[in-house]
């Protein structure tokens, strides 16, 4: 699989990357053991890049993840988790938000110990506008500034953000010399909002990377899970572009999937699954571009929902 430089941090990733959340259950129930083979089989599909939080299933994705590539040399894979943001393990939605010194030192000790390595590739500041921004300041500042100095004590390679709000972003690209961004929901067939942040991150240096490109399951034939906040009107919208792919001959997942991997200037796209035929399923799909007829006529289904916040 095709490599591409991670803007200026010296990484090279995988043109596809995984995301492991879903390894955790927090989708659906998981089989530990076929998920671990899904890793295993994305290692060798190419797939480099793992990326992980210890907010996913409570620090079941991490477990799980540890347990996948337990044996597998440090040099095949780029791995990143996130700090800041941690779930009750038994109640999906409940959550802790602490971007305090002390708690970003303990969660990189827990995850590291979770995913059995001492050293991560990138540390994402995860989820900053959660519980109405009431911990932006603390994450913008004192998390932040922590990241730095574990860069500087070389326990942690590049310094980025997890978040959704695309103020928050634009922001972020103006004020810190962040390295990379994991922007989620925003390069898919219903918003391609992360497009007006690759001026700065060209100017910059910053690599930008490409998750969710089902829109949280609102492009796929299933739907997103019943927590999603899209209301029936908006979840009708999205279900009759399904049918419309369906009536093409193809489907809303493959169609999603394709135009969301297809940008040329985002380095990596990434997914999550815990089966070993979905992660086919999308092998088969890259590198196959969208169909721009059928894109054409998705989007103008979607335009309804185009660019809808839904956090």
């Amino acid at each position: 699989m095709k490599r591409n430089a991670l803007g200026h941090t010296g990484l090279e990733v995988s043109a596809l990357s995984f995301g492991a959340s879903a390894l955790g259950g927090v989708f659906r129930h998981v089989d530990e053991a076929e998920a671990i083979a899904t890793v295993h089989a994305a290692l060798d599909a190419g797939i480099t890049y793992f990326d992980v939080a210890p907010a996913y299933g409570g620090g079941r994705s991490e477990t799980v993840l540890g347990k996948a590539l337990k044996g597998i040399d440090r040099s095949r894979y780029v791995l990143s988790t996130k700090v800041g943001k941690y779930t009750d393990p038994d109640h999906y939605g409940h959550d802790t938000l602490d971007y305090s010194a002390a708690r970003i030192r303990a969660s990189l000790d827990e995850s590291a110990a979770r995913l059995g390595t001492d050293y991560f590739d990138i540390i994402h500041i995860h989820d900053v506008e959660y519980q109405g921004r009431s911990h932006l300041d603390q994450a913008l500042t004192e998390g932040f500034e922590t990241l730095l100095a574990l860069k500087l004590e070389g326990r942690i390679g590049s310094v980025s953000f997890g978040i959704y709000p695309m103020d928050l972003w634009h922001r972020i690209f103006a004020e810190l010399p962040v390295d990379a961004a994991l922007v989620h929901n925003h390069y898919c067939l219903n918003d391609t909002r992360s497009t007006s942040l690759l001026p700065k991150a060209r100017e910059k240096g910053i690599g930008i990377i490409n998750a969710s490109p089902f829109a949280s399951g609102l492009l796929t034939e299933r739907g997103p899970a019943d927590w999603h906040v899209a209301g029936p009107e908006d979840r009708a919208v999205f279900r009759a572009a399904a049918d419309y792919c369906a009536r093409s001959g193809t489907s809303i997942s493959q169609l999603a999937f394709q135009f969301s991997t297809g940008h040329p200037e985002i380095a990596t796209t990434m997914f999550s699954t815990a089966s070993r035929s979905s992660l086919e399923r999308c092998l088969s799909w890259f590198g196959t571009p969208a169909d721009s007829e059928l894109v054409a006529g998705v989007q103008a289904i979607l335009a309804p929902v185009a660019g809808k916040d839904w956090g």
